[in-house]
């Protein structure tokens, strides 16, 4: 179009055409691309100065540390190989606990086995005692005898005091009661569990030996031991 038709349509009240916007799509003159959003640094915006891209951390000071290392925390030494004097001392520490270990085991076990012993041997002097006793309901004296550190004591007749005395009789222990048996049975008791006696006479043992046989010491029935 000359200038003559532009002027002529400019005046009737034409607009110019609008010039076409210029891309910017190319390399700029300082050779860095221009990237959407960019601040021409090849960082995303706001990743400016004091920021951190994800996957960095920042040490004390601002210097960025490793993924994964805590702040506050330098790289850990390897630790110190213990000394012969502490492997040694270890060592005998392990020894001592496992012996002590087995020593209490052994105890249980021995314990365990004399609980048994005696739960059997009780129940075979309870099977040999049986209708075995001469206790008297109508006797009436009372023969005191040293028992399981305590002094215990049975009721005789005159004649069965005489006998146990003289180490023909004996008195056997049996569920809390004192039975009065013969001195062949009190053997026999002995044998089986020879916890149970107790009142064993020895006829020729010296008298000083067992001061309670003598009648001076029998004690009247109404005293409260």
């Amino acid at each position: 179009m000359s200038d003559t038709l532009r002027d002529q349509l400019l005046g009737l009240g034409f607009k110019p055409a609008p010039k076409p916007e210029r891309k910017n799509d190319g390399p700029r003159r300082d050779g860095r691309p221009q990237g959407k959003g960019g601040n021409g640094n090849g960082k995303p915006q706001g990743a400016g100065k004091g920021e951190h891209t994800p996957g960095e951390r920042r040490r004390p000071g601002g210097a960025p540390g490793k993924p994964g290392q805590h702040r506050g925390q330098g790289p850990q030494s390897p630790r110190r190989p213990r000394s012969a004097e502490e492997m040694d001392l270890a060592k005998a520490y392990a020894i001592r606990a496992q012996k002590e270990k087995e020593e209490r085991i052994e105890a249980e076990r021995l314990k365990q086995e004399e609980a048994r012993q005696r739960r059997e041997a009780k129940a075979k002097l309870e099977e040999l005692l049986k209708d075995k006793g001469l206790n008297d309901e109508a006797a009436d004296i009372a023969r005191h005898f040293p028992y399981g550190g305590k002094i215990k004591r049975i009721y005789v007749t005159a004649a069965q005091l005489t006998a146990l005395n003289a180490g023909e009789l004996g008195v056997v222990q049996l569920n809390g009661r004192y039975l009065l048996v013969t001195a062949e049975v009190l053997n026999q008791a002995e044998a089986v569990f020879a916890a149970s006696v107790a009142l064993k006479v020895d006829p020729d043992a010296p008298a000083e030996d067992d001061p309670y046989a003598d009648p001076q010491y029998q004690v009247p029935d109404d005293l409260v031991w």
